[in-house]
């Protein structure tokens, strides 16, 4: 849990917003919130505050009380696509409609008074591998006599089934990791903190409408079962990922934490966001093609922003990513495994062509050869007390711009 910090918006009546505030009427992104003494409930950011979504609901005498009611989104995420937008119309007439001021106003939170929580409860959670320039850069370090990309990578999206239980909310601390690793001259393998602990900048996917195993879901019904995106921070151990990498894959050096922001942005708020995928290369089978007539973009264009103790050291673009939310989806189900109200799956590492545009700490310093040079010092992988925040928008209505709830963390020595 994290308590919130307001921003510069301040307006003297949380219902007068300047004209295109990120956080607007166009916005509202669904999260849990609790004040001093009382329950989490389900809250929808407006501004700098917090509405109280089920008391909102109970005052106005709105149906959707009951899915509002609630400690977690997970009620609402099961509804499934007509309820989503059903509310979503409703909650944007409570705080736009002049009728309703009076009744609205008094269920308006500052976030400076609120903690906010884990919005929903995690299912299971997989992490992908979707961004080509990322999986690259990988390829050149740590197999700089092969090819960059393996032969399967512009076929499928490749990914790992991750730890739905150590997912945490925007604000946590995430205690430093220990496990096995070996350096290149150390006989055997050693037991410790991890001493190369980095981050990867990805969005994750809120999976709202489950499946039944033995089914797939195809591209088409994406927008069926995905209620929303959020930004995710899948920290890894890199050195205890190395050595237990081979042959089958993460585990101890990304499980201990991944976390996300404490608001889930609707898929219906980024649909002037849109964007086709890259350009592909291989033709890809009819499943995860998404150049079939009749499907929607599934790209986004997201920009998102990473700060390291408060300096800014990469500006990843999310819209050139490889395989979409769509993609992924289709294949993690297309085996028949069952999707789950409240799965989370990420998007791997966000990287863009620049040096700038870099996800993650070991592309940013070249796996520690070029240190990061900060205010505070250098570094090429983080220390104790390090503050990581990321943040993004995306292109809204008539020129609007939406904002994605930042995610922040800091790392703390083991206790």
């Amino acid at each position: 849990m994290a308590a919130a910090a307001a921003s510069e918006h301040t307006p003297l009546d949380p219902l007068d917003l300047p004209e295109g505030h990120p956080f607007g009427s166009h916005n509202l992104p669904y999260g849990v919130f609790s004040r001093a003494g009382e329950s989490p409930r389900v809250g929808v950011r407006l501004g700098d505050h917090v509405l109280d979504a089920g008391a909102a609901a109970e005052s106005l005498g709105s149906p959707h009380g009951p899915l509002l009611a609630r400690p977690t989104l997970n009620p609402l995420l099961a509804a499934g696509r007509s309820t989503w937008s059903d509310v979503r119309r409703a909650v944007t007439a409570w705080v736009t409609d002049p009728a309703h001021r009076d009744t609205i106003r008094p269920h308006l939170h500052p976030l400076s008074d609120v903690t906010l929580h884990l919005p929903f409860e995690v299912a299971d959670y997989v992490d992908f591998y979707a961004s080509e320039n990322h999986a690259t850069n990988l390829g050149k370090l740590f197999r700089p006599d092969e090819a960059a990309l393996k032969p399967n990578w512009k076929h499928l999206p490749v990914g790992y089934h991750g730890r739905a239980g150590t997912i945490v909310v925007s604000g946590t601390d995430v205690v430093r990791p220990s496990g096995q690793r070996k350096g290149p001259q150390d006989p055997v393998p050693v037991f410790g903190p991890s001493v190369r602990l980095d981050i990867e900048t990805e969005v994750g996917y809120v999976v709202g409408v489950p499946s039944p195993q033995g089914t797939s879901v195809p591209l088409a019904a994406y927008r069926d079962h995905v209620f929303g995106l959020c930004l995710l921070n899948d920290w890894s151990a890199r050195d205890i990922q190395n050595w237990e990498t081979v042959p089958l894959g993460p585990h101890l050096g990304k499980s201990f934490a991944t976390s996300i922001s404490a608001w889930i942005t609707p898929l219906e708020a980024l649909d002037a966001a849109r964007v086709p995928a890259p350009e592909r290369t291989e033709q890809l089978l009819p499943y995860l093609d998404d150049a079939a007539p009749g499907l929607e973009p599934a790209g986004y264009d997201l920009h998102i922003t990473v700060a390291l103790n408060g300096d800014v050291v990469s500006e990843p673009p999310f819209s050139g990513m490889y395989w979409t939310g769509a993609q992924m989806l289709a294949h993690m189900t297309v085996n028949g495994a069952s999707l789950r109200t409240g799965d989370l799956y990420g998007s791997g590492t966000v990287s863009g062509a620049g040096d700038h545009e870099r996800g993650s700490l070991i592309e940013l310093t070249w796996n520690g050869q070029r240190p990061l040079k900060l205010s505070e010092g250098e570094r090429g992988f983080l220390a104790d007390g390090d503050v990581v925040t990321m943040t993004a928008w995306a292109p809204g209505p008539a020129g609007t711009r939406v904002a994605l709830g930042e995610v922040t963390g800091r790392i703390v020595a083991q206790p």
